[in-house]
């Protein structure tokens, strides 16, 4: 059986926050899937850390998982916290800062 969602075993329910783990001074990433059109990863951000100010060719999307995170998109902040969801269009500068501990789940439609 082959599947394209990679990082992830098939046909076992499991914590999806837990699939990625917090480290010290790190922000850690866990791709699920890539390819031309899409792109699915897990993010888990330690107090304190970002991703600085950037511009994706792809809409993302921020699914909140746990934590708090402030996302800041073409210069408006917006604070999401477990559950919260925002979409970061294509073209438009945006940030991600964790005031708290924070994981996401970032799907980006290219």
């Amino acid at each position: 059986m082959t599947t394209m969602i990679k990082n992830f075993k098939p046909s076992e329910v499991m914590s999806f926050a837990d699939q990625v783990i917090y480290q010290e001074g790190q922000v850690v990433s866990k791709t699920l899937a890539q390819d031309k059109y899409h792109s699915l990863t897990l993010f888990a951000f330690e107090k304190g850390e970002e991703i600085s100010t950037h511009a994706s060719s792809g809409d993302a999307l921020v699914i909140a998982l746990d934590g708090e995170g402030l996302v800041t998109i073409d210069g408006q902040e917006f604070k999401l916290e477990a559950g919260d969801s925002i979409l970061m269009p294509s073209g438009v500068p945006h940030a991600i800062y964790a005031p708290e501990r924070f994981k996401m789940f970032l799907v980006v439609s290219f």
